[in-house]
């Protein structure tokens, strides 16, 4: 079944397919980058940090920044070289609320998070339970 959304700010319709296959995908992919995110924030705030933060606090961070990235991305992402580096700044921002150190200390979190990310992506597709074209994590 396949139902009309307005787009960005009402403009143009998009079709989002609600058949049970697709819904169950998104879900599962929601859940892995999910866990995914979590475990590359909680390292990265680890490294940079050096004490333990929690898997509860690197969960939220994950699941919030998400939420902000996605809602600065709709709005914004369209515009060029501003819309995603607005969309980076905001993620960054997130974290900045969410631990100690600053922007600086932010964005090394963010750094080492991507890396991990991407090293998590790339071990999981090479098992397949992935695909290396769906991993989500841009530049990878």
């Amino acid at each position: 079944m396949t139902v009309p959304l307005l787009g960005p700010l009402g403009g143009g319709i998009l079709q989002a397919d609600l058949s049970p296959e697709y819904v169950l995908s998104a879900v599962l992919i929601f859940l892995v980058s999910l866990l995914v995110g979590t475990v590359a924030i909680r390292l990265g705030a680890q490294v940079l940090i050096d004490r333990d933060t929690g898997y509860r606090r690197a969960l939220l961070t994950a699941l919030v920044g998400a939420v902000v990235y996605t809602l600065v991305g709709y709005f914004l992402g369209w515009v060029p070289v501003l819309g995603p580096l607005l969309m980076l700044v905001a993620w960054v921002g997130v974290i900045n609320l969410q631990y100690p150190g600053g922007w600086g200390t932010a964005a090394g979190i963010g750094v080492v998070a991507w890396v991990v990310a991407v090293l998590i992506l790339f071990g999981l597709s090479q098992v397949g339970v992935v695909t290396p074209d769906a991993m989500g994590v841009p530049g990878a």
